[in-house]
């Protein structure tokens, strides 16, 4: 997607990110079609090795890897070549999302010191690889944040194999140019046509929450059992009265 054609500009994309992916979650499920226990989220557990950097927002860009075949470095002999530059040419903020196709097994890894330098230079926050990183600490350093599955020791034979198709990770389809938001908790790829409205629905769902439900669930000291119940069923009536009449949707509550 060329960079003048996307929905978001970057302020909007740095607001984004001052939320976690659960507060994003909950904006784009009141303005989208599809389905919200099968599309944009991961559907297998992951595990964020750099939480104290917060959540990332970025578009896909996509790699498939196989650390476990000798034959991808001797047959695709100019393939990192290749990819850093299909990287270079891509709009960001960028996040690498990366099919291992040795899972469930892990061999190697795609990533580590010298990967988490390189792609940062290239204009990439981090990765989602549903394959295993390596040099932890070192990434942390370069600022470059990683989803994963796992940690190992070596990169055994990887190399990029083919990038900017559609890949599979943690259970769930991303293409390329995809807008990914991320953290702890896990990821939402935004469908293309839900992403000019998404910053609106979060800022609208997170206010919502705070001025009905959560402040009805912190109350002044004394008040009683029976008028907090009160206050927190005409709170949820609220919340669902304003996501109903911006979205004609009801909302979590």
């Amino acid at each position: 997607m060329n960079e003048s054609n996307r929905p978001l500009a970057q302020s909007d994309l740095l607001e984004l990110k001052r939320w976690n992916t659960p507060t994003i979650y909950n904006g784009w499920e009141q303005i989208t079609r599809c389905d919200r226990t099968k599309i944009g989220i991961n559907l297998e557990e992951t595990r964020d090795f750099m939480p104290q950097m917060g959540p990332m927002i970025g578009y896909a860009v996509t790699l498939v890897v196989e650390p476990s075949s000798a034959v991808h470095p001797k047959t695709n002999v100019d393939s990192w070549s290749q990819w850093r530059r299909y990287v270079s040419d891509m709009k960001g903020p960028k996040i690498v999302v990366v099919q291992d196709l040795d899972k469930p097994n892990v061999i190697g890894s795609f990533w580590g010191e010298v990967n988490a330098n390189v792609h940062r230079a290239l204009g990439c926050v981090g990765t989602i690889t549903d394959g295993a990183i390596r040099d932890v600490d070192e990434m942390t350093s370069a600022g470059f944040k990683a989803i994963a599955r796992r940690l190992c020791v070596g990169h055994a034979w990887v190399c990029p194999v083919r990038w900017g198709g559609g890949v599979e990770v943690f259970g769930q389809s991303i293409e390329s140019g995809q807008l990914i938001h991320a953290d702890k908790h896990g990821f939402l790829a935004v469908p293309r046509e839900d992403e000019s409205a998404i910053l609106d629905a979060a800022r609208f769902m997170d206010s919502n929450e705070c001025t009905t439900v959560i402040a009805a669930a912190t109350p002044p000291a004394g008040t009683s059992s029976e008028q907090l119940l009160l206050n927190l069923d005409t709170a949820a009536l609220e919340f669902r009265n304003a996501a109903r009449k911006r979205f004609n949707s009801t909302g979590e509550w």
